[in-house]
């Protein structure tokens, strides 16, 4: 019987959870509850001046909002220190690693010589088989794995398929600084092997990583875990997604008003493919996840297309959900304290009302906020400039005129105003556009709304009376 599956995502905390971070979380998440089994959470927080509470803490709400959970306790690499260094001493004391005294005018010098030479490999191994005692007086040493330098390391990739290299290319890296912090590379392996990690499913530029952390997996006598390196995300001109792309961080897209199920339908298809099936429900994307039909080349960010796939899930969505997705977004936008400040019941029933309408227009959660406003705005409203062209003398005439048929109206439904303004309008002898356009910029401040005629339901009769009165008088 094979081992479960245990994935990681180990971000490094550096402010916050960024867009191509969500995705590799997404798909470890994905796979391993796809195959029954674990994803773990690791704080890469070796960075102590990078590595702050509130880093880590938008890591885990960016996370959390994306709806990926992780098994366990949080692991800290940083407070793992010891467990690292102990590695590093294991592997002298098994002639797996050597200390290195060489200066940081020699490694200069060296670096430049091989790039003059066009060599990859940096280090020439001075140290590799000298003996400590000819070391130079004072100087601390690094601890450097002693790689293999013939053969080839080889990565049978799950995406970019097997991959080789030759070791002659390949340094002895270092494993220990000689302040006895270890390297990346180092802790990676050592955290990984003790928390059971399975699959490592990263980001591509971490490849050639994956070639050296199997040389310290292999110098321990460790499995190696199976390796899945993805495509990073690309802009939509194909380079790099940068902040010249636009936002980066998921909090960003949570604070322009997109739902966590859409952007994980979007991130989810940015690389992976199942057929040509666009959407998935969460449930969907578990059974059909695999690594396999993870494509090569990098995927091009596309705001146009999950502005409409955002648009498809606010359509799709309950709307007293949508009142609850409002609520959340508040703290994020602008204008949003004002309405927190008078979210009733009331007034919550006055949007529950007014969501079916108001939803079939929205792309975004901060859209439907805006189409939101006419319903707890304060009087006198705030009339747009394309609203205020409507609200022309004879249009004020003509709303002033019908003011009285609507007082007279006992039930208050879109149906019986409907039926009053269009006796009216047939009366006056003009198009029901003429009659209703007036009334939605006087009512909404705006030129789009829902129907003129749930827009007066569902403000009731005395406010609609009321912001009539305060554009006719």
């Amino acid at each position: 019987m094979s081992e479960p599956v245990v994935t990681r995502f180990a971000p490094s905390p550096t402010g916050f959870l960024h867009i191509g971070g969500g995705r590799t979380a997404l798909f470890n998440w994905l796979y391993a509850r796809r195959m029954g089994g674990k994803m773990l959470l690791r704080i890469e927080d070796t960075d102590r001046e990078r590595s702050t509470a509130a880093a880590i803490a938008a890591i885990i709400d960016g996370l959390t909002w994306l709806g990926i959970t992780w098994d366990g306790e949080i692991v800290f690499q940083f407070a793992r220190a010891a467990r690292h260094r102990q590695i590093a001493e294991q592997l002298l004391a098994t002639g797996k690693a050597y200390r290195c005294y060489a200066s940081p005018e020699e490694l200069t010098a060296m670096r430049e010589a091989a790039r003059a030479e066009g060599r990859s490999k940096l280090y020439d191994g001075r140290w590799r088989d000298r003996d400590p005692s000819e070391a130079p007086p004072g100087v601390k040493p690094v601890i450097r794995l002693k790689a293999p330098q013939s053969g080839e390391t080889v990565v049978e990739d799950q995406v970019q398929g097997r991959v080789v290299w030759q070791n002659e290319n390949l340094d002895d890296f270092v494993l220990l600084r000689s302040d006895g912090t270890p390297t990346y590379m180092l802790a990676v392996v050592v955290d990984d092997h003790d928390m059971g990690i399975t699959h490592i499913i990263r980001g591509d530029d971490h490849l050639n990583n994956g070639a050296r952390q199997t040389q310290i997996y292999q110098a321990l006598g460790w499995n190696v875990p199976v390796m899945a390196h993805i495509p990073l995300i690309h802009g939509p001109d194909g380079s790099k997604l940068s902040k010249r792309h636009g936002a980066l961080g998921v909090d960003a897209y949570r604070a322009m008003g997109y739902l966590p199920a859409a952007m994980r339908n979007y991130l989810v298809r940015l690389g992976w493919a199942h057929g040509d099936q666009e959407i998935f429900s969460t449930e969907e994307m578990i059974g059909a996840f695999d690594l396999s039909h993870i494509g090569r080349s990098p995927a091009r960010f596309d705001f146009a297309k999950l502005e409409s796939l955002n648009g498809h899930y606010i359509r799709s969505s309950p709307d007293a959900d949508l009142i609850t997705a409002l609520e959340g977004l508040l703290p994020h936008i602008a204008g949003g304290q004002e309405l927190a400040s008078k979210l009733t019941p009331a007034l919550r029933a006055k949007m529950l009302t007014a969501m079916p309408a108001l939803k079939e227009r929205a792309k975004t959660l901060v859209e439907l906020f805006e189409a939101t406003r006419f319903l707890w705005a304060s009087r006198p409203l705030d009339i747009n400039d394309q609203a205020k062209a409507l609200l022309t003398p004879d249009a004020k005439t003509v709303t002033t005129a019908l003011m009285p048929e609507l007082l007279a109206v006992s039930d208050w439904t879109p149906e019986s105003i409907e039926a009053v303004v269009r006796g009216y309008a047939e009366r006056a002898g003009l198009k029901l556009g003429a009659v209703a356009q007036p009334l939605r910029a006087a009512l909404t401040g705006r030129t789009t709304s829902p129907p003129i005629f749930d827009v007066l339901a569902v403000l009731g009769k005395d406010e609609s009376l009321a912001r009539l009165r305060d554009q006719t008088g």
